[in-house]
């Protein structure tokens, strides 16, 4: 009688295979991800000053993040079509799309920072000074408002902290991207085709 054992060598050759195609599929796609993200932002800084913080400018960034967050939608079926047979778990698809909203939001935030530090770092002045003008004409008593306008001064000295600043820049895009990632597992999650039941041959 024999045995399968766990070092078959085809068997070793075949996990890893799926291994390096998974983690080229991630940084494929991470990287298509974080760079284009990166050029539509830089794009758009021309414009920056007409948009200021209001609502036109979140509409404008949130629209290219979702849009830039559907290659995680795509890079999970480009792997379940491509290299996984057809067949992915949700556990799977899920570890390839948060591997590439990791990548995608680090090198956003690389991209950013680079940009703000050198050519930008006063653009969030009016963007503040209106959290300190609303904050003083918010009612309340003059100690709440004392607080808040604090507040928002302290939010300003840390967004010029490089380290904040990223932080802050990471969780623009990322919450987005998260659930793209759970929506793309669960739509493409597909489990093997049960075969036919098969009758065993009689003597």
């Amino acid at each position: 009688m024999t045995t399968n054992t766990a070092s078959d060598p085809q068997s070793v050759s075949s996990s890893f295979h799926r291994s390096l195609t998974l983690k080229k599929t991630i940084l494929t796609f991470g990287l298509i991800s974080g760079i284009l993200a990166s050029v539509l932002m830089i794009a758009t800084l021309p414009f920056f000053k007409y948009f200021e913080h209001g609502s036109k400018g979140m509409v404008v960034g949130y629209t290219a993040i979702v849009l830039v967050s559907l290659l995680v939608y795509f890079g999970i079926r480009s792997y379940r079509d491509n290299h996984a047979g057809g067949v992915i778990t949700f556990g799977r698809g899920f570890t390839i799309g948060i591997g590439i909203t990791l990548i995608s939001c680090v090198i956003y935030v690389i991209a950013w920072e680079i940009v703000y530090f050198n050519f930008m770092s006063h653009s969030m002045d009016n963007y503040f000074a209106q959290l300190i003008a609303k904050a003083q004409s918010s009612p309340g008593t003059p100690e709440a408002i004392q607080a808040k306008v604090a507040a928002a001064r302290h939010s300003q000295q840390l967004y010029q902290n490089p380290f904040f600043n990223a932080l802050y820049t990471f969780i623009e895009p990322f919450p987005v991207d998260l659930l793209v990632t759970l929506i793309s597992a669960a739509i493409l999650r597909k489990k093997p085709q049960a075969k036919p039941a098969s009758f065993a041959a009689t003597a």
